[in-house]
């Protein structure tokens, strides 16, 4: 089954799950058996902002109403990937290298599964994230029943590890080094995306820009086996794939944006929307035409996901910005439909049932209509300069002040705050998760877990 389109089941997950915890040599790949498939339902949340289109709009919530912690789980380090639920469990990662089980009633750790020793700070070239484990957002196979998480480990080792989401074992480690560059020089932040029965991951670089880096994506079978897939952007350094929400799908290709290079002469590739194949070949891409200045002042387009919006895809990163694009045909340089200021935008968007796009700004969420013929409009600019990663659902948008630790409803039509509730410091670019009626925010702590959604 793809995540591409949601096929949804109607039985449920039941049984406690029991502690379990491994670390395998990486010198080898282990693929310990098969994995057992597990159902996904609608009011699940088994990837970044649901499924592959990344609209991130739960169905079926209730309308919002008052907002209060229904518990707070302290966890081994910090949650920067957006929680997911599979079934009645809450499935988190920390930057310990430690993968969560957690009950949806409760916060209570149903199993827990430690892969390795994380980096510490002291031993990157640069960075932020001490120490720096599991970043980027896991997926869920329901297929094999299996949680995918890349666990970056002490000397900078980035392991793919697939993890039985009943009981904690790990099943799959699969080595995914960048193809170019120092392996120690890169991040894994942006979310994994499963599509065609392969896991695919997203390389940056660390905050700061350090070392030797190029931006690629790598694939791998979700068994493990069969040969490891990569594409780098076609650069001399930089060109950092990060943004939080990772690649999007469409149709039959994963869109990817990209950060700036090194390059104001000739265009290297970066600073640009990429349409990938699921071989990983480039089938099209979009750079705007001040890439150059772009790459020069690090305005990249990269710090933000694309978002598909109709026939259309809008991408707009830190430049303010925004640019429409054909999704069938992303127009190479310059080539958008339209532009418009919007605003700098980090993290992934959402997208209402009506085609509303409400983007990530670093001054609050901007809601944007693109009408018929490509034009975009700012409808709103919200009234709270919440920074995180929007979702959709019960009738409000969600948003996260993630440096004061507030997580807001955000009425849909004027951007005003309907409700809000402290949550805990989060993350940068952090966005709730919207299932089973909660909001689940990953937070410096851990998951805070919020009833009135």
């Amino acid at each position: 089954m793809s995540l591409a389109v949601l096929t949804l089941a109607v039985a449920a997950l039941d049984g406690a799950a029991t502690a379990s915890a491994a670390h395998h040599p990486r010198a080898a790949r282990i693929v310990a058996g098969p994995g057992h498939p597990a159902p996904v339902f609608a009011v699940d949340w088994p990837t970044y902002h649901r499924d592959n289109t990344r609209h991130g709009t739960a169905p079926g919530l209730p309308r919002v109403g008052a907002l209060s912690v229904a518990w707070r789980a302290p966890l081994d380090g910090a949650v920067y990937g957006q929680p997911l639920v599979i079934g009645g469990r809450v499935i988190a990662a920390t930057e310990h290298d430690t993968v969560y089980a957690l009950s949806v009633a409760s916060g209570t750790v149903q199993w827990s599964t430690n892969l390795g020793s994380p980096v510490p700070l002291s031993s990157l070239p640069c960075g932020n994230i001490d120490p720096l484990g599991i970043t980027g957002t896991p997926v869920y196979d329901p297929d094999t029943g299996r949680v995918f998480v890349v666990a970056e480990t002490n000397g900078g080792n980035h392991d793919l590890v697939g993890v039985n989401v009943t009981t904690g074992a790990v099943e799959v480690r699969v080595p995914v080094e960048p193809p170019m560059g120092d392996p120690l020089a890169h991040q894994q932040r942006g979310a994994l995306t499963l599509l065609g029965g392969r896991v695919y991951v997203p390389y940056g670089g660390l905050l700061g820009d350090c070392g030797s880096y190029i931006g690629s994506v790598v694939s791998v079978r979700t068994d493990g086996s069969g040969p490891v897939q990569s594409y780098a952007v076609p650069t001399t350094r930089e060109g950092g794939i990060w943004a939080p929400a990772g690649g999007v799908v469409d149709q039959d290709r994963l869109l990817f944006a990209v950060g700036n290079g090194e390059s104001s002469t000739a265009f290297d590739g970066s600073d640009s929307v990429l349409a990938l194949s699921p071989e990983l070949g480039r089938v099209d891409f979009f750079a705007p035409s001040t890439w150059a200045d772009d790459n020069a002042r690090d305005l990249d387009l990269g710090s933000a996901s694309p978002t598909l919006v109709g026939p259309y895809v809008l991408t707009a990163g830190k430049r303010g910005t925004g640019y429409v694009l054909r999704h069938d045909s992303l127009g190479g340089v310059g080539g958008e439909v339209a532009q418009a200021s919007m605003c700098r935008s980090f993290g992934g968007s959402a997208v209402d049932d009506d085609g509303t796009v409400y983007l990530p700004c670093t001054d609050g969420t901007r809601a944007i209509a693109v009408d018929a013929a490509g034009s975009p409009t700012v409808r709103w600019h919200a009234a709270v300069a919440a920074r995180g990663s929007p979702a959709v659902g019960g009738g409000a948008v969600w948003v996260v002040d993630y440096d004061a630790g507030t997580l807001y409803a955000l009425d849909p039509a004027s951007g005003q705050v309907l409700a809000q509730v402290a949550v805990g410091t989060a993350p940068h670019f952090a966005s709730p998760t919207l299932a089973r009626q909660r909001a689940f925010v990953g937070t410096m702590a851990g998951v805070t877990a919020v009833n009135g959604a």
